[in-house]
């Protein structure tokens, strides 16, 4: 009882000093609540370990040897290279804000290094497999099966992510230019084309809901059979679902379409640029993975049809 005292009570003194930065990503840099939690939490591992082995409670008493002595117990314990960079990444930020705040006058992570990591190639499903489930796999008769084969629909066609989907509304979708307004991460905006045979689809979709739900859904754009919003779980299930049902990659997921739709991009000679955009990436290192696989995928035909392969 007296040891959960103690955490809970350094949790609070924690809490005070990462507040300020926590709002900062809240209101000017308009994080997800997600993201947020993410940083808030490798903020008090880290300075409740610093009160612990050091007895630090101060962001500016913040030595590198102590950030070194935490990183170490994260690996020690099992924490992956990947994991424990994006621990890293959350104090470069927290003492970058606190620098240019006055608190501090020198970061603690000025000579801290990132462990490298092995990226990991996108995995994503074959054009063939993705006709396939379009073309030849049969969906229920029913609203349930309208809306789970539409929503793959949407996650294929734009390479949206699952928060987004689930957030769009009808007023998003620009029926004169074929277009869909999409509100990204940090409450960003972007436009993303379709082509005129989603949007006949779209515009089905959208009668139809109204003609059985009439007015009482809120303006999201796919809803599930009791006209309610979808949640994570039901677009993640549909997904699991049914590319199990055409594809044998490992993972199975919204995101996996929105893999796959960058890669046939750029399989198919899409500017970079042009695909950072739509992605809504912030970064064009983001993007730049996409390009790896259609190396990869060149390689692959390279060995399969070149006599000295």
């Amino acid at each position: 009882m007296i040891n959960f005292v103690i955490s809970f009570f350094m949790s609070i003194t924690s809490g005070q000093h990462i507040q300020p930065f926590l709002n900062y990503l809240k209101f000017q840099k308009r994080y997800s609540q997600h993201t947020i939690i993410s940083y808030q939490g490798d903020l008090l591992s880290f300075f409740d370990y610093l009160s612990v082995q050091y007895e630090v409670h101060k962001t500016e008493d913040v030595q590198s040897t102590f950030v070194r002595s935490w990183l170490a117990e994260l690996k020690s314990g099992g924490l992956t290279g990947k994991s424990i960079n994006r621990k890293i990444s959350s104090l470069k930020s927290f003492f970058k804000f606190n620098l240019k705040q006055g608190i501090i006058t020198v970061t603690p992570m000025a000579t801290i290094i990132s462990p490298k990591v092995n990226k990991r190639l996108p995995q994503y499903v074959d054009k063939k497999d993705m006709d396939t489930l379009f073309d030849h796999v049969e969906f229920p008769d029913s609203w349930r099966g309208k809306t789970e084969r539409f929503l793959l629909q949407i996650l294929y066609n734009t390479g949206i992510r699952q928060a987004e989907l689930i957030g769009l509304k009808d007023n998003q979708v620009d029926m004169h230019n074929s277009a869909i307004k999409v509100l990204g991460k940090g409450s960003k905006e972007r436009i993303i084309p379709v082509s005129n045979g989603l949007m006949r689809e779209i515009i089905e979709y959208i009668n139809e809901k109204k003609k059985v739900f009439g007015a009482s859904t809120d303006g999201s754009l796919i809803v599930n059979e009791k006209g309610k919003k979808l949640y994570p779980k039901y677009v993640y299930a549909v997904a699991t679902k049914y590319l199990a049902m055409v594809t044998t990659i490992d993972k199975k997921s919204p995101h996996v379409l929105r893999h796959t739709f960058a890669t046939h991009l750029t399989n198919n000679g899409a500017e970079l640029n042009a695909v950072k955009e739509l992605l809504g990436h912030s970064s064009l290192a983001a993007t730049q993975v996409y390009t790896h696989n259609s190396i990869e995928k060149l390689k692959d035909i390279f060995k399969k049809a070149h006599p000295k392969a």
